[in-house]
């Protein structure tokens, strides 16, 4: 079962109600910042989780001043669409509220995901690139940023090529230049929980861009070869990550081990890959038939 942690009381609790009734999804931003994008993206993850769950879902963007230019850049990030909850009303048969906002901002009372700032280093520095190219870039955050626990996996959470941690002063400028692949944003920003803060730079990216590409290209590489079914033991690793508080941290730590494992037929390693992309939103398949 999901669970989250309720920001209200800091104990965990059920996302979804027992007998799998309407859950309503509310997102609440107030602008366009990276750490409304982020509420919308914690938001997007919390939807495809109760989906692959079978939990019906309705998903509601709440928010204030600048929502087309939020809408855009969300999509750009790959998020799906929230109505907007100005044109509904409440009572519509929902069993189960859960809001999802910035830590410390505003949201009704009821089962609440606090999600902690995010700001680029330097602002400006996170270019999105939509269907028709560059469309601009995310804007600084003035909200301060909560270091994150001792990483072994180093300063973006995320492995080099060779599967070994990389410090940031080795991933330079040129890893991240040029607008960004909405994914691999999302994957930078996967690196940490999302009660955590989390500061993007170029070393962030960077190494963003490299997994994500050397991902695709496993991906596309394992596909020529007899599938095999996702191991029972994987599955029930991944789905433990993702229904524990959402912790898409743990869900690439899964992937990883995988990716490294020589006792998994290559078969299973896509057809991991692809049932965790339908949380992670990363277009892993991406590259399919390129090669």
């Amino acid at each position: 079962m999901l669970r989250i942690i309720d920001a209200r009381t800091g104990e965990p609790a059920a996302a979804a109600p027992a007998r799998r009734g309407l859950t309503r999804v509310e997102a609440h931003a107030s602008g366009s910042e990276p750490t409304d994008l982020r509420v919308l993206l914690v938001a997007d993850l919390l939807v495809r989780a109760l989906e692959i769950g079978g939990t019906p879902v309705w998903a509601l963007l709440t928010g204030g001043h600048r929502q087309a230019e939020l809408r855009a850049r969300a999509a750009a990030l790959g998020i799906r669409p929230f109505e907007d909850s100005q044109d509904v009303g409440a009572g519509l048969g929902e069993a189960q509220v859960v809001h999802v906002a910035a830590e410390g901002g505003p949201a009704p009372d009821g089962l609440r995901i606090a999600v902690a700032p995010v700001r680029p280093d330097p602002p400006g520095l996170i270019r999105l690139v939509g269907p028709s190219g560059p469309f601009g870039s995310l804007g600084s955050s003035d909200a301060s940023v909560r270091p994150g626990p001792a990483d072994p996996l180093g300063p973006s959470g995320l492995p080099d090529p060779s599967g070994e941690a990389r410090p940031a002063d080795e991933a330079g400028p040129s890893d991240a230049a040029g607008p960004a692949d909405p994914a691999a944003v999302r994957l930078a920003l996967f690196a940490r929980h999302h009660s955590v803060g989390v500061r993007l730079d170029e070393a962030a990216l960077g190494e963003a861009r490299i997994t994500l590409a050397r991902w695709r290209a496993a991906v596309a590489r394992w596909a020529r070869r007899p599938s095999r079914p996702v191991p029972d033991d994987v599955r029930a690793r991944l789905r433990d990550a993702w229904e524990d508080d959402l912790d898409v941290r743990g869900v690439l730590d899964v992937l990883r081990r995988v990716e490294s494992d020589p006792e998994l037929p290559d078969g299973a390693r896509f057809e991991t890959y692809a049932h965790a992309d339908r949380l992670l939103g990363l277009d892993l398949t991406r590259d399919l038939g390129s090669s």
